[in-house]
């Protein structure tokens, strides 16, 4: 185990995932000169987005915390971000249990075609799945019961992964693509019961996407103009009290030109996750193609499969980042004026792109609906932080590296500000088997249903999706 974890951190996932890539190519027959042009873009890709998230990450969180500081905000849990999480999560001994054994029960449950989500792609994300069974082995004591909740947090990330799986290959164009991300998958639950309630409202005739920012409004409606005007704005509010300073004119126009040139070149970015997995995924696709299936890619494809991808390659597209960039203000002003709310999100605000990208892909970028969805969800998310941050304090505490914030309590807002993850978890920690179990069979009803009905649940939601198109 130590070996294999030593191994894992040594080489980091922009090398591991690309070997895992070349190695899933060539056990499924893809030509040796197609898997390694595959796995080296993907090496590029994953490298190129570190960059770019590393270096855009403490620019932004300094303009936010100068936001928070500005408008007096006085909430007693702050949010210090996911990155502590991932730590924690490597440290314990339920943790690093699940890392291997998470793994290998990932690789066979695809075998055996439990699941038709490749998640070992992904492997670094099981961190996802092992801080929650962290957290619940430092309130509990109980290492199978914290081990046994991992399991089943990765066994509804693979169920909803492949829910969206179609739309989210569909929309992000990375052929037989999806992500399983246990921090971002939940949100594919508010964006299926949202959907159909903001279509009978008519919210899919107000459909806001950048295509058509770019139509009405010409060169403002260009991600690079949207880019440059919201960083204007984010950097205005961050700088109110010192207007009157060059200096803080000259931090807003240069943030300015970082958002811009984020939003400008992360697209490219993100292209080029198409190219690597394309030629794999055609070349398989053409090996199980039915002769009435010219794109290899129906939902009625009983062999089709999918590739977790990592969910960076959704952050820089149009309509994942604006929407993300513009709600976060919005969050900063729910976590205030929500009644009982004891959190304020500060650094996981970057990740709000991430946390989109299931609304994104199923809503079909129309931006007004993931509005819609996003405040509805992240607005009990803020109420799922609030509960979790004592645990995850001590969880941070006993196997993490606890910030110095002047905070009492700490938490992050992309990990622990989860609803339905946290309901899991309340009810998991009592250890009560008669309040378990039904969450269980209505797991087991859920994959059932998928199993028996995945067609008609992929014809279903794209059809959803096409009502956001702009002729309708």
């Amino acid at each position: 185990m130590e070996i294999f974890m030593n191994f894992v951190t040594t080489l980091g996932h922009n090398v591991i995932v690309p070997i895992i890539i070349f190695l899933v190519a060539v056990v499924l027959g893809v030509k040796i000169a197609t898997a390694v042009r595959s796995a080296i873009l993907v090496g590029v890709a994953l490298t190129g987005f570190s960059w770019i998230i590393g270096s855009f990450t403490p620019v932004v969180t300094k303009i936010i915390n100068q936001m928070v500081k500005v408008t007096g905000l006085n909430l007693p849990i702050v949010d210090t971000g996911w990155q502590s999480s991932a730590l924690t999560a490597f440290q314990s001994p339920v943790g690093i249990s699940f890392f291997l054994g998470g793994l290998i029960l990932e690789t066979i449950l695809f075998l055996v075609g439990y699941t038709k989500v490749f998640f070992p792609t992904n492997l670094w994300q099981n961190w996802g799945f092992m801080v929650w069974g962290t957290v619940a082995y430092v309130v509990t004591k109980n290492f199978w019961l914290s081990f046994s909740l991992s399991v089943f947090l990765m066994l509804i990330s693979l169920l909803l992964a492949e829910i969206q799986s179609d739309r989210y290959s569909d929309y992000y164009q990375i052929p037989n693509g999806t992500t399983a991300s246990m921090q971002n998958i939940e949100n594919v639950i508010p964006a299926l019961l949202l959907d159909p309630v903001w279509n009978m409202i008519g919210l899919n005739k107000i459909n806001i996407t950048p295509e058509r920012l770019k139509e009405k409004m010409g060169i403002f409606g260009e991600p690079t103009m949207i880019g440059a005007i919201l960083g204007l704005i984010l950097g205005f509010l961050a700088n109110l009290n010192h207007l009157g300073s060059l200096k803080a004119w000259g931090q807003i126009l240069f943030f300015s030109i970082q958002l811009a040139t984020v939003m400008t070149i992360f697209p490219m970015i993100a292209h080029l996750f198409g190219k690597a997995f394309k030629p794999i995924t055609s070349e398989i696709s053409n090996r199980y193609r039915k002769e009435d299936d010219e794109s290899g890619a129906s939902v009625t494809n009983k062999k089709r499969w999918f590739i977790a991808v990592d969910d960076g390659l959704g952050y820089g597209e149009s309509a994942t980042l604006i929407s993300g960039m513009i709600l976060m203000p919005v969050m900063l002003v729910l976590a205030v004026i929500l009644p009982g709310n004891k959190m304020i999100p500060v650094v996981d605000l970057i990740a709000l792109p991430f946390m989109l990208e299931s609304m994104v892909a199923i809503h079909r970028g129309n931006m007004t609906k993931i509005f819609a969805s996003a405040i509805v969800w992240f607005s009990l998310g803020l109420y799922a932080g609030t509960y979790m941050a004592p645990m995850y304090t001590e969880a941070l505490a006993k196997y993490g590296i606890a910030v110095a914030t002047g905070a009492t309590l700490i938490v992050s807002f992309n990990v622990m500000a989860r609803p339905f993850t946290a309901l899991i978890f309340a009810i998991w920690i009592t250890g009560n088997w008669y309040l378990i179990l039904p969450v269980v069979l209505l797991y087991v009803l859920a994959q059932g249903t998928l199993r028996f009905k995945r067609a008609q649940i992929w014809t279903y939601l794209a059809h959803m999706a096409n009502k956001n198109k702009a002729d309708v």
